[in-house]
Order: structure tokens, then sequence, then C-alpha cells
């Protein structure tokens, strides 16, 4: 649809007026047998299993909203330039990692680390710390880099600060019926550092850019009902922990539910760092550039508007983000899918990622409040065990600690993005060299799906494609 649009060129109103129709016939023409939940129109859930599943409007948004989709739509796709720059909008740098937010998140939905060394990072990112917290008990940022390593510029005036290259390690483990799967670990090195060596105590985190879709209603979850999660991992076994964090709008602690440490209180907050650290754009949410001291051309780069995103376009930007429709869940009535399902949760996969949350009041977008949905994730901190481990501590979450990851739309990966990457750093080219990585509070499970036949295994894989 949004291929059509495009090549349209209409004005957003009248666009809005035909994604309504869109929508409505969309929502009518779907079978039962197709539905997850109650009601389509109200569930923010869309029946599109093409590259554009992740991309689509929430039934039921009305025409004047469509309309702020529509602009939200163009300010995701919106190309930033440097100062006096041509070709896109004002504002980029002075370092970034990436001029446009769909270069990292293409088609809304996740990024992949490189397949060989050679390979710049693209939609993959890395964290840096040193030892330490900062004023909010958040990681203490390195003196000379900062929290995350830029590799752009801006062409002779300012350097980048230096690129990052990953070497895969392979490693094979056997299934209990012999079979075999090739997993693979990253070993990251940097090259060309412009302001030199990170030292010996610099801790780093690769990190692939996650789907957006579906945040809004992430968003719209309230503390208690995670804590209510919580509490009942606890009667099983399992110790799965709110992130606490830094709420730079609030100036108070809050609970971090984004991020795959969720170390980012809320949807404005994820999107203002972005913004900041990955396209070097300034916001509402974050007004100062990252230039350490140490940086000089950094801090002396003439600026332009402070902030450099106006608040109206950030505003419709994040409406698109809050506004992105689920992809429906597939092949319902398959009953490999069905048996899958019983295996899934027989291995105790379903205690964190939890099939069903409710969202509570949630003003920035009233048709996502009182919603039934269907995230498979508990937004919680879980310990993965030491395999999996960045050693490098974000707020509560410790070296060991991840936010457990939606499995929503994950099926329609492949078609969307071109890969099926997964987990923090992308090392898991499917889902079964994912759940092989699995420690920690998850051991049990992975165990069980490695003891299972492969028949059973198969038919776990395709319960959890079918999302």
């Amino acid at each position: 649809m949004h291929m059509v649009i495009a090549k349209l060129r209409m004005p957003w109103r009248q666009l809005a007026l035909i994604c309504v129709g869109f929508s409505a016939t969309v929502a009518l023409a779907v079978t039962g047998a197709w539905a997850v939940f109650p009601s389509p129109v109200a569930s923010f859930t869309a029946f599109d299993a093409s590259p554009q599943a992740y991309s689509l409007p929430g039934p039921g948004l009305n025409p004047d909203q469509l309309e702020l989709f529509a602009g939200g739509r163009q300010e995701f796709q919106q190309r930033w330039v440097v100062l006096l720059g041509i070709g896109g909008k004002w504002g980029r740098g002075p370092t970034s990692n990436a001029e446009r937010c769909a270069d990292c998140h293409i088609n809304n939905g996740r990024g992949h680390s490189p397949d060989v060394e050679s390979e710049t990072l693209a939609s993959t990112l890395v964290r840096l710390s040193i030892p330490g917290e900062d004023e909010h008990g958040g990681p203490l940022p390195h003196a000379d880099y900062g929290d995350q390593l830029q590799n752009q510029g801006e062409l002779g005036r300012v350097p980048a600060e230096g690129n990052a290259t990953i070497e895969w390690h392979d490693r094979v483990e056997h299934f209990a019926d012999g079979s075999s799967a090739l997993l693979r670990k990253p070993n990251l090195h940097f090259r060309n550092l412009a302001f030199g060596s990170l030292g010996p105590d610099v801790m780093t985190s690769v990190r692939i850019a996650p789907p957006v879709f579906g945040a809004g209603l992430l968003d719209a979850v309230s503390e208690d009902a995670l804590l209510d999660i919580a509490r009942r991992q606890q009667q099983l076994g399992f110790n799965g922990r709110l992130n606490r964090v830094w709420d730079t709008q609030q100036r108070a602690v809050a609970v971090g539910r984004f991020g795959w440490k969720a170390n980012q209180p809320s949807l404005r907050q994820q999107a203002g760092a972005a913004f900041l650290n990955d396209l070097g754009v300034t916001n509402s949410v974050f007004k100062v550039e990252n230039c350490p001291p140490i940086q000089i051309a950094c801090r002396k780069r003439p600026r332009g508007m402070v902030p450099e995103q106006p608040e109206r376009a950030f505003d419709a930007l994040l409406f698109y983000l809050r506004a992105l429709a689920v992809p429906a869940r597939r092949h319902l009535a398959d009953p490999l899918v069905q048996r899958g399902e019983q295996l899934f949760a027989q291995a105790q996969c379903a205690v964190c990622h939890v099939p069903e949350m409710q969202t509570g009041n949630y003003p920035a977008l009233v048709q996502l409040s009182q919603q039934r949905i269907h995230p498979y994730s508990d937004l919680l901190l879980h310990d993965m065990g030491e395999d999996l481990a960045d050693g490098r501590p974000d707020y509560a979450a410790g070296p060991r600690d991840w936010r457990t990851p939606p499995l929503w739309g994950i099926g329609l990966s492949e078609t969307v993005n071109g890969n099926a990457a997964l987990l923090h750093d992308g090392r898991a080219r499917n889902v079964a060299e994912a759940v092989l990585w699995h420690g920690g509070e998850a051991r049990a499970a992975r165990e069980a799906f490695r003891a299972m036949a492969a028949a059973d295994r198969a038919a776990l894989l395709a319960f959890v494609a079918s999302l």
C-alpha cells in the first residue's frame, strides 16, 4: 500500500480517507480463523504478510489521525544532512551512525549484524561505558567517546570516532538425537580510533536495531501489569525484574521498558535517544550534542536550530510509531502449529515470552487503551547466562541481564527485513540458534528444546513462525 501512496504523492488528508477505507475493508474481509484478538479493528492488528507487514496503520484510526500517521511516516523516512548540506533536512551530526531512522529499522523491522569482518556496521551499533555509574545510576560514558561509537563524521570538518568490525567464531551444538547446529559468537575489533585507545576497562555491547511496530501498545502496558507478571514468575522459580531508569523529562526514576536492557522508560525517550545518538539530531528530550571534551572539532562545529528536530515533526513521528499495527498470527488451524504451541508452554518458554498482556489507559493514543495484546514478552529483565553476557550493566540490568524481546511478527522477519537475525547482537540467524544460546533462567527451556525429537522441534519452530 505504501508503494502506491508514494507514487500518487497525495495530500495527507486525501490519503487519510483512503487508509480508513483500506483498514475497514481488511478488517471485514478476514475470517474468524485468523483473529487472535476479539476485535481486529479495536486491537491494532494488521492482516498482511507482505514486506509491508510491519508498516501499516492500526485499524480504527480516524482521518485526522491517519493524516498524522502519514506525516510521521515521512519523518521516519526523512534523510538528514549536515548543516548547509543538500538532499535532506539540516541537523545531522556532528557525529552519527546513520542518516535516516529507516536505515537501521528496515521496513520498520530489525537490523542485522555484518556477516564478514570487512563489512561496515550498518544497522548495528556499539554501546560503550566504563566502570561506575552516572549521577542517576546509569552507565558511565567513556570520557572520550561517550556511550556509543559513532562511525560517521562530517567530511573535512569533524572526524568520525572510529570503526568497529565483527569477527565470527563458530561452535557446534548437538541435539539429543545426534543432529547439530552451527552457532556463531561475535568478536569485536576497533579500528581507526580518532581519539586514542578505548582503554583496558572499557565495556562494550554490540546491538542490532529492534523492530518498531507495536511500540505504542508496549508503551501502554501499566507498571502494575508488569509487576503482576513478575510476581507470578517468582511463584514458578523465575526472577523477572523491572529495570528502574532515569526519565529525562519527568526528572524522576521510572520503569524501563524499551531497549535491549529495558533502559528507556517511554517511547518518547527511546526515540529521542535514537535521534541524538544514531543521527546526531537534537530534540526536545535531548537538546545537547554528543561531543565529549576531547572532540574539539565536534564542539566547535556551527550549530543550527536547537533543537534540530522541530517538536511538531517529532510528535508526528511518535504518533507513527504508536499507531503501527501488529501483524496478525497465521496458520492457527495447522495441527503442527497447535502442537508447537503446546510444546512452547511445556518447555516453559511462555513463562517469560508471556502470550497475553493488558494495556492500561493511554491518553497519547486512546485506541490503545484497555486492549488485550499478545507480544510474547514480559518486558522484564532476566539473567540469560554467561554465553549471552555483554559484561555491561545498565541501571538495574546486570552484565548477564536482557529484557525479554517480543516475539510477535517474528515469523515475517525474513520477508520484511531480508534477514532473520535474532538476539541483541544478531548472532542467531534463526529461532533454533537463538534458543540454543539461552542460558541462566532460560537454561531449562533450552535443554528441553535440545532434548526434543526432531518432529517436536519442528512443531515448536512452526508455532513461533506463526506469530
